[in-house]
């Protein structure tokens, strides 16, 4: 009895350290990247970057200027709470400190970091080729004593959390309540504005009723410029006259009265 008590407590103590973690699953679609948070993570900065990272999370969990930030499968992911939404972020558009962070602070590092040195940042020119390293020169390169402060930790998500979690489009309201802090780097900024705002469908993609959205007005000049021309009508030929001429050669009916008599002498004389 006893030993199975022990096994029991051992059971229970790996399941809760499993829930503090990070629980792997399915998400629905467009909200989750199959990552899920039950609680809002601890973070700790990363010495001499304003960069925060998530120790105990099984996952390689950022924070950085106001938006949190995951490398998964390969990925690049951001989004403005801890448990998404999540958008996928290009790597030619992945901010500078987050490429730069070393690769100790990954918790769940790829097969192909292995061989790289822990205190340095990934290599990322080797990973995605020429064509980025020639857009990111320098990526690597910067001035560790003007290195920006970090931003503040938006703690106020502690309070939603499980069922309380907030859908994308009240995010948006409560962030602006409680979080006034604005991107610096200008990367993180687009990310944050292209998220922030209402997403419209596009034309011709279908409405949630399941009917296609109506294509965009043009503009009045663009319609009068793009209306199609109508053909200048042609002049009629002359042998066919037209109505107003026909009526201007035809000689009026009292001069054909006055030359009856004329033509009544010339029959007489012959």
């Amino acid at each position: 009895m006893r030993y199975l008590l022990i096994v029991f407590l051992m059971l229970l103590g790996s399941m809760t350290s499993a829930m503090a973690q990070l629980s792997v699953g399915i998400g629905l679609p467009g909200v989750s990247i199959g990552i899920n948070l039950p609680v809002y993570p601890e973070l700790v900065r990363v010495p001499g970057y304003p960069v925060y990272y998530a120790p105990r999370l099984n996952s390689n969990f950022f924070f950085y200027d106001g938006m949190y930030w995951v490398y998964q499968d390969d990925n690049w992911y951001a989004s403005s709470w801890y448990n998404g939404p999540w958008g996928l972020v290009a790597p030619a558009y992945v901010p500078l400190f987050v490429l730069r962070v070393p690769v100790r602070y990954y918790r769940a590092p790829p097969v192909y970091f292995r061989d790289w040195r822990a205190d340095a940042p990934p290599r990322w020119g080797e990973h995605w080729g020429h064509e980025w390293q020639q857009q990111r020169r320098g990526w690597d390169k910067w001035n560790r004593s003007s290195a920006p402060a970090p931003a503040p930790l938006p703690n106020y998500q502690r309070r939603y959390s499980g069922d309380r979690y907030p859908p994308a489009e009240q995010q948006r309201s409560l962030r602006g309540q409680n979080y006034r802090y604005q991107p610096r780097d200008t990367v993180v900024r687009q990310h944050y504005q292209e998220q922030a705002a209402p997403t419209a469908p596009a034309p011709g993609q279908r409405t949630p009723q399941g009917r296609p959205a109506a294509p965009r007005a043009q503009p009045p000049q663009m319609r009068n410029e793009q209306a199609p021309r109508v053909a200048p009508t042609q002049a009629p030929p002359r042998q066919s006259g037209a109505p107003g001429q026909d009526q201007r050669r035809q000689p009026p009916q009292g001069r054909e009265k006055k030359r009856l008599p004329d033509e009544e002498r010339g029959q007489d004389r012959n």
